[in-house]
């Protein structure tokens, strides 16, 4: 087991710890809330007539009257075929080569699911959508059940990450979801709701059940 304070911690060690922690948590929690109004149900910020961008041969798309959630899907599916790299290293002027990664064949399977699944769907699933982050939000700004709350961070993020990171136009930074992605890996790893947050004394509640072998208590530890 790896012991994270050793006999050298020191106050200013576990301080730093938990305040970066609770820190971190916090910051992803604001995140989350600061997108949930753009998106409003029940119409997603859709609009009435739930209008999606069309692909035109200028500027890669017309926005067709699109807005909210509608906008940013119909450009993860007009952008899925066109050749895109990630963690693009530009190391010309070092006399070196330009490198990332393809991620058109995964954009291509994204944009799959969108114009098969979610989009047909949107009234259904932009609550999905609208829910999920909300309870990211929930998760991270009280410290419940966090752990759960990381993962469902990680997966959202992954897939923006894989629809929009470094479109062209609008300009969509791949680091921009490259950074929620990372922050959510270290709420999830260092399991933050435990440091200031609810989870600390819910694990105390589901020890005993745990122990005496309730699945649901076990699951709920490995969730907090």
């Amino acid at each position: 087991m790896i012991n994270l304070f050793d006999s050298h911690t020191t106050r200013l060690d576990t301080t730093l710890y938990k305040v970066c922690v609770v820190a971190g948590r916090l910051l992803l929690a604001y995140l989350f809330f600061t997108q949930l109004f753009w998106k409003l149900p029940p119409d997603f910020g859709c609009g009435e007539d739930f209008a999606f961008p069309i692909p035109a041969e200028q500027n890669h798309w017309d926005a067709n009257g699109s807005g909210g959630l509608c906008y940013w899907m119909g450009l993860e599916s007009i952008f899925a075929s066109k050749p895109r790299q990630v963690l693009v290293t530009d190391m010309r002027p070092a006399g070196l080569p330009k490198i990332g990664l393809n991620i058109t064949p995964l954009a291509e399977l994204n944009a799959a699911f969108l114009d098969n699944v979610v989009i047909p769907q949107i009234r259904i699933t932009g609550w999905l959508i609208w829910l999920a982050e909300f309870s990211i939000f929930l998760s991270m700004l009280t410290g419940a059940f966090t752990r759960f709350g990381a993962i469902v961070s990680l997966g959202v993020s992954l897939q923006l990450y894989i629809g929009l990171a470094n479109i062209p136009r609008p300009f969509e930074w791949e680091w921009s979801y490259g950074t929620i992605i990372a922050l959510s890996l270290v709420m999830l790893g260092t399991a933050a709701g435990r440091t200031l947050g609810v989870d600390a004394w819910l694990r105390r509640k589901l020890a005993a059940p745990a122990e005496r072998g309730n699945r649901l208590a076990k699951i709920g530890l490995l969730l907090t």
